[in-house]
């Protein structure tokens, strides 16, 4: 009972984050750099419960813990990379913020039914979403000093993000299936909020 209590306490330790102000930009105009990027995600409900659901759900669907926990997660921090690129680039994608809220909602969804999708299909999934998540935080380090160094500091803060939710989800795989179900279901509620607003 005592276990069961304690990852349901750590369960709502992690959700805790969800209560925080979505995407509003790096750290409010502050000086960019290293620390500042690896903030970002931490401080942003949108992108901080997007890459702890992309772990947990890799976790809770794998069928073997190698490499099949990785794929995903991988996809999603590349693809992230290659969107901020993009949107420093200048590349102008379309529905950034709608895509944004929708991933939540798709990856909400894959955390509650624990649905298993071959390799591909699990990085295309992740990394289509990633891309628009990478193409924000392009935008608003455009024009910026220090862009690289913030930039580094999201990717080593999305790769600690997604191993964090890779480890709630090995240690829910076999706990009570109502535990990661609420955590996917208040992915998918900010998902919903936030795509209401974005429309």
């Amino acid at each position: 009972m005592r276990h069961s209590t304690s990852k349901t306490l750590a369960l709502i330790a992690l959700l805790l984050p969800l209560a925080a102000s979505a995407h509003t930009g790096v750290d409010g105009g502050m000086h960019h750099g290293f620390v500042t990027g690896f903030m970002h995600p931490l401080t942003g409900a949108d992108h901080l419960a997007a890459m702890v659901a992309v772990g947990l759900w890799s976790a809770l669907a794998a069928r073997r813990a190698w490499p099949d926990l990785l794929w995903a997660p991988l996809a999603f921090a590349g693809m992230l990379l290659a969107g901020a690129l993009a949107g420093l680039a200048g590349v102008q994608l379309p529905a950034v913020e709608p895509m944004i809220a929708a991933s939540l909602l798709v990856l909400g969804l894959l955390v509650v039914t624990r649905v298993r999708l071959p390799a591909v299909a699990a990085m295309v999934v992740v990394g289509v979403f990633a891309v628009f998540h990478g193409v924000a935080h392009g935008y608003e380090l455009a024009s910026e000093q220090g862009a690289a160094l913030t930039l580094a500091g999201m990717a080593c803060a999305t790769v600690l993000l997604h191993a964090i939710g890779i480890a709630f989800g090995w240690a829910l795989r076999n706990a009570n299936a109502w535990l990661p179900r609420v955590a996917g279901a208040a992915v998918v509620g900010l998902g919903a909020t936030l795509l209401a607003q974005a429309i």
